[in-house]
């Protein structure tokens, strides 16, 4: 199994990052995207990226840290997207649930992370709240290859990103005993445009929800995906696996 979204950086992983590291390839894991949100997570998850060979890195800019960059340029992610770990730009997009004050600056820096990872030859890793007009619209006009990372939009919506030939992530929530949206999600696209993901150490699954979520939970993310569409768990993996390795080139 490969977990395409994880930040594996952060703080809650450290004092026991040797024994969950251990842990998840004990429980099948086989490699992990470490995904940045700023410059400096950018920098962790590269770093990790070199230190661990399982490990990739992907590296951009949240659309809730927009207004604290001080670089507009970002010359920092141009310089860190040509490094040989990095394998995405992101996780990029809008988030309008928390503070649309800045929505056209993080429109601004969206599209211009996109332009960098085109520049890069990169796909890209995005991250949609409240905001599915405005991410399909932007997508739409600037198509490059990418995920729809924790996808949380419609049936309808999914079906609209696929046909412009994007991945949807799928974590956690999935597991949840009243997400029903997500499930029809599933249950309705093709496997061939899913892909796996924790989002650790947030939206852990069952039966594990509210707690740290580690990378050995994808399983349990995996063994829901194959509940739903009545398939083997062998069979899924195996097809997460050709998903994950043809968009990251890895």
């Amino acid at each position: 199994m490969i977990d395409t979204h994880i930040h594996l950086y952060d703080e809650k992983y450290q004092p026991r990052l040797d024994a969950i590291i251990d842990e998840a390839l004990n429980a099948g894991i086989r490699q992990m995207i470490v995904v940045g949100y700023d410059r400096e997570s950018s920098l962790k998850a590269t770093w990790m990226a070199e230190k661990y060979n399982f490990l990739r890195a992907a590296v951009g800019l949240h659309p809730s840290d927009v207004a604290r960059e001080a670089d507009e340029e970002l010359a920092w992610l141009k310089e860190l997207a040509l490094h040989p770990r990095v394998v995405a730009i992101g996780e990029i997009g809008l988030d309008y649930y928390w503070d649309k004050t800045h929505v056209e600056l993080q429109k601004k820096y969206f599209i211009d992370q996109i332009k960098i990872a085109a520049d890069r030859g990169l796909p890209v890793s995005v991250h949609s709240r409240s905001a599915a007009a405005d991410t399909y619209r932007i997508l739409a006009e600037h198509v490059v290859p990418g995920v729809l990372h924790c996808y949380s939009m419609s049936l309808e919506m999914a079906r609209e990103f696929v046909k412009l030939g994007y991945y949807l992530g799928i974590g956690g929530v999935l597991t949840f005993k009243n997400s029903k949206e997500i499930k029809d999600v599933v249950r309705e696209i093709p496997i061939e445009h899913l892909l796996a993901e924790t989002d650790g150490p947030y939206l852990a699954p069952e039966p594990r929800r509210g707690r740290l979520n580690k990378p050995s939970y994808l399983r349990y993310v995996v063994e829901k995906i194959a509940e739903i569409k009545e398939m083997p768990v062998s069979t899924v993996i195996e097809k997460l696996r050709e998903n994950t390795k043809k968009l990251f080139s890895i």
